[in-house]
């Protein structure tokens, strides 16, 4: 049995999430759920980024410690996920001691295996605040593009940086010229897998287009050495004598989080990690889910690290990358608050509607855009009009006609034909990670269920030949079965109301059918119309917030 890993990125608890980082998370709950209906043995790791500069920025904003911040936003964050239906086998912090000495000793390999060294640099210094700048807190132009950038990577043209490489620098916390000092660091000898990382990415498969136009890029511009430790005083200590006022770069610490985490999940589950990283690659499938802003992280730096300890540890096989989420066709920006915070539309709107539109909607291939007109009529239209009411009108006329005791028909080969097929199609595309046009497929095929009932005409079935009737029924409450399989991993809170209704198990990735006789359970409606007025309101709400 395939054994399947999926790690998803680690939001910065920093402040609440909005709609377009969700966007970028929310495949790695579509693909574990898939998985699991599948049979396959999965293991869903993530956790908060508990180390990185913005949350010093916020806590010396607010006057508390990073801890402080930290510890609020991570708990909001499992608050929102759980709510989401995410599906996470361990949501964890890079600020627990299981994962700090994972990190060490992960450092300590390198180093014994000949990829880090010290070297004195001249380190950005800020003489006002009298420290040394992490990457963050340097702001200037970007030597490439010349798009203002922060000291570690332009937004605009993904270059990574370093401060010096920037010019007009300013101090984020002061807005002063720094100036530079000499530190001395260890360094991560990345240029030392250029030619092993060239071999890697050409032998790729199942990567976002974007990942591999941009790993090739850095590849073809050549790789260089980067810091891998700091002057901070928050974060993961430096395991060696003379460094321990430094502490181990958040680029390099981070990414351990999802080989920390799944120890850390087999060590308080009783569960193995071993087979989700170590063994046969034919036995191991590994997706890893992010935005863009991420690709060279888990396309060049993690195979690396891993590579570089030694041992035989599963490099990532899928990269699911995602390009950015607009807002009513404006940049999201959370200093200018234009944006849809998750704790907010949650207390609104259902789940479901967030997730569906995020999928069929989201920045797959391309940006894409959130509007609350979309996502209203996304709703209305699709979920409530063409799914929704489907399955209600379905299981309202066998309760109604059939005293909600599912009626026996002639099996419809035909429609047995086409569901087989949409698990081999659907699942396909899920696989490949083309999410939207799965998403896309299976309600091709609830639409094809309702021209079905429109043309079969049960209420006038019902009078006219009853044994037609009957069959119409039957085929339609297969049907809705097999929608709370394939829609499972998008709308998932639907889809377990179905099972309730029909008294199903828990999903399969397989054709199933309910029994003769079966008993409705409960039925209720799966959506509410969401009244158009509240589009109007919603956009005035994100002007005046």
């Amino acid at each position: 049995m395939k054994h399947v890993f999926i790690g998803g990125a680690w939001p910065y608890s920093n402040g609440s999430l909005h709609l377009g980082r969700l966007a970028s998370l929310l495949p790695g709950d579509v693909l574990a759920r898939y998985y699991r209906a599948k049979g396959s043995e999965v293991l869903y790791v993530s956790g908060s980024d508990c180390h990185g500069t913005p949350i010093a920025v916020r806590a010396g904003q607010e006057g508390v410690t990073p801890s402080d911040i930290a510890d609020r936003y991570h708990q909001e964050f499992v608050g929102c996920f759980r709510k989401l239906g995410f599906s996470y086998d361990l949501y964890s912090r890079t600020d627990q001691e299981t994962h700090h000495h994972i990190v060490q000793d992960t450092f300590l390999k390198l180093l014994e295996q000949g990829y880090l060294y010290t070297q004195t640099v001249q380190q950005t210094y800020c003489e006002a605040d009298q420290r040394f700048l992490p990457d963050r807190y340097v702001e200037g132009d970007c030597p490439v593009c010349g798009h203002r950038a922060r000291g570690d990577q332009c937004d605009f043209c993904s270059s990574l940086l370093d401060p010096v490489d920037l010019t007009n620098r300013t101090c984020k916390l002061c807005g002063h010229p720094p100036v530079e000092r000499p530190t001395e660091h260890y360094y991560f000898a990345l240029s030392k897998f250029q030619e092993f990382l060239s071999e890697y990415v050409e032998r790729a498969e199942g990567w976002r287009e974007n990942a591999t136009q941009l790993t090739r890029r850095y590849l073809e511009e050549g790789l260089h050495d980067r810091a891998a430790t700091r002057d901070l005083n928050w974060g993961v200590n430096v395991p060696i004598e003379g460094f321990e006022e430094k502490k181990i770069y958040v680029w390099i610490e981070a990414v351990c989080g999802y080989l920390s985490a799944s120890k850390q999940w087999a060590a308080e589950t009783g569960g193995q990690w071993e087979p989700f990283w170590l063994g046969e690659d034919q036995d191991i499938l590994s997706y890893y889910v992010h935005g863009k802003d991420n690709i060279p992280f888990h396309t060049l730096i993690w195979p690396a690290i891993l590579q570089g300890t030694g041992e035989p540890l599963h490099l990532p096989d899928r990269i699911i990358s995602c390009e950015y989420m607009t807002l009513e066709g404006k940049k999201f920006s959370t200093s200018n608050n234009w944006a849809v915070w998750i704790p907010d539309i949650l207390e609104r709107y259902q789940p479901d509607s967030i997730r569906y539109f995020l999928v069929a909607n989201g920045p797959e291939k391309r940006d894409g855009d959130f509007s609350w007109r979309e996502f209203i009529h996304s709703h209305n239209g699709e979920l409530l009009g063409a799914f929704g009411n489907f399955v209600n009108r379905t299981l309202a006329f066998v309760e109604k006609f059939y005293d909600g005791l599912v009626p026996e028909g002639t099996t419809d080969l035909e429609w047995e034909r086409v569901t087989s097929q949409l698990y081999l199609k659907s699942g396909q595309l899920i696989e490949e990670g083309h999410l939207k046009e799965a998403v896309e497929h299976i309600f091709t095929y609830i639409r094809l269920a309702n021209k079905y009932v429109d043309d079969t005409k049960p209420w006038v079935q019902i009078k006219e030949d009853k044994a037609a009737c009957r069959t119409t029924l039957s085929t339609c409450v297969q049907i809705i079965a097999n929608l709370s399989n394939v829609l499972e991993p998008f709308v998932p809170f639907a889809c377990e109301k179905i099972r309730k209704f029909l008294s199903l198990e828990q999903p399969s990735w397989q054709p199933i059918k309910v029994p003769v006789n079966r008993k409705i359970h409960e039925l209720e409606l799966l959506f509410e119309r969401i009244d158009p007025i509240r589009i109007e309101e919603e956009e005035q709400r994100l002007t005046n917030q």
